[in-house]
């Protein structure tokens, strides 16, 4: 690769760009296009909300003419393949653009070093690799998706002085202040969906939107890991599932109660792939992945525990195989589903102890990040799952003092396969962040 003078501040700055609607582009990448010339911007954009229009023929367009003979700045590799739009690698060709940089290339087969080879082929001087790592990063959901078979995980977790994280029977407990937790807000517009437990949903209620003002509508779908279905209808998620999409993921078992009370034999509807804005939109109620599919429709990496992850403690137990539960129970689980639905909440039925089924069958539904921020049980069972990609660990200097909630780790016992990618204080408040390799 011959890097250029300010080739590297250039691809900073579609990096910059491309962040801008993270979260917001459905399956599709969120991409930054810069087109320069003579040293000067001329056309930028980013993948447009929704994902369509690509950043490529934006950026093109706000260019015109003085395309011509310039340099285009892409964080991912142009398309090469007809979609529902034209390959963005022909654009930049019908535009004539001189040379196209590119950050990190993209992994879905359809494209792999395709885009990159038609460049070449029309004349097109290309240089890739450029800043690589800072792109793989911003591109994180989407690279996990494509060669994982799941969304990017980002765990959150804020820390006391004394290692707690909260501080039991005490609901939500402050234990950042104002700046960090502003940071996480922004951490949350970023993000397709966020995870808590049940244990969470019902202690702390959370409402787990994004608040900052001018970014509510960016707030991430909500999953609750609930198996018996126990979420209160008068919890701020129920009340505001109509405005904000909220998945409770139950129990198999759930589901065939509420066949049971309908004397129908158990079932799901096939996965489908609604996005944010969509998911409201003609979806399936009861689908996430078939009742009794314990595999994973492709591989889902390494890192995944091949053994299922034991119930939480205090969680609704398996009945005896071919045991008949009372009627009263079947009725009751009957009458929880019918109300959490008729608030507007999706009940899919998914084992919610087996992280390594549930998140192939979010990538499914679009999902390509997922931040889990709830619970000490929560956080064990994906770090124990081996399914964490990133730990955003917030060390606070408050104390909880007796009664406090242990958390699953600190600094000291961050998990191996981690890489410490920096440091960052917000007030009185720490961040250190923690990554796998891509």
């Amino acid at each position: 690769m011959s890097v250029m003078p300010h080739d590297e501040s250039f691809m900073a700055a579609a990096i910059r760009l491309s962040r801008r609607h993270l979260g917001r582009t459905a399956t599709n990448p969120s991409v930054g296009c810069l087109i320069v010339r003579d040293g000067v911007v001329v056309g930028q954009a980013v993948t447009a909300i929704g994902g369509r229009p690509h950043a490529e023929p934006q950026a093109l367009a706000e260019a015109g003419a003085a395309a011509r003979g310039a340099t285009a700045y892409v964080t991912l590799e142009p398309c090469s393949h007809h979609g529902k739009t034209p390959p963005c690698a022909e654009a930049l060709i019908a535009y004539g653009v001189a040379r196209v940089v590119i950050s990190v290339t993209d992994p879905d087969p359809r494209v792999s070093g395709r885009g990159i080879a038609m460049l070449r082929e029309a004349g097109i001087e290309v240089d890739a690799g450029l800043l690589e790592a800072e792109g793989r990063r911003s591109l994180a959901g989407y690279l996990t998706r494509q060669t994982k078979n799941r969304p990017y995980v980002t765990l959150k977790l804020a820390v006391s002085a004394d290692g707690m994280i909260g501080r039991e029977g005490e609901g939500q407990v402050a234990i950042t202040g104002p700046k960090a937790r502003a940071e996480v807000q922004a951490l949350r517009a970023e993000t397709d969906a966020i995870l808590v437990g049940i244990g969470t949903a019902i202690s702390d209620d959370p409402l787990l939107t994004v608040r900052t003002p001018g970014l509510e509508a960016q707030s991430p779908i909500r999953i609750v890991l609930d198996p018996s279905l126990a979420l209160p209808l008068t919890s701020k998620l129920v009340r505001t599932a109509r405005d904000v999409p909220v998945i409770v993921v139950a129990s198999e078992e759930i589901s065939t109660l509420a066949a049971d009370a309908e004397g129908l034999p158990p079932s799901a509807l096939p996965g489908i792939s609604p996005t944010r804005g969509e998911i409201g939109k003609e979806r399936a109620p009861n689908s996430l992945a078939p009742v009794g599919d314990k595999s994973p429709s492709a591989p889902v990496g390494q890192e995944a525990s091949p053994q299922p992850i034991s119930p939480l403690v205090g969680e609704m137990p398996g009945r005896a195989e071919g045991g008949t539960p009372p009627t009263d129970i079947i009725a009751e689980t009957d009458s929880r589903r019918a109300a959490l639905e008729a608030a507007g909440v999706e009940i899919v039925y998914c084992n919610p102890y087996h992280p390594e089924i549930l998140l192939p069958a979010l990538a499914t539904r679009g999902i390509s990040s997922l931040l889990v921020e709830g619970g000490a049980k929560t956080a064990r069972l994906f770090l124990e799952a081996g399914l964490v990609d990133r730990i955003q660990l917030y060390q606070a200097p408050v104390v909880i003092g007796e009664g406090g909630i242990e958390s699953p780790l600190d600094a000291t016992d961050i998990p191996s396969g981690f890489a410490h990618t920096g440091t960052q204080m917000f007030g009185e408040d720490r961040l250190d962040e923690y990554e796998r390799g891509l």
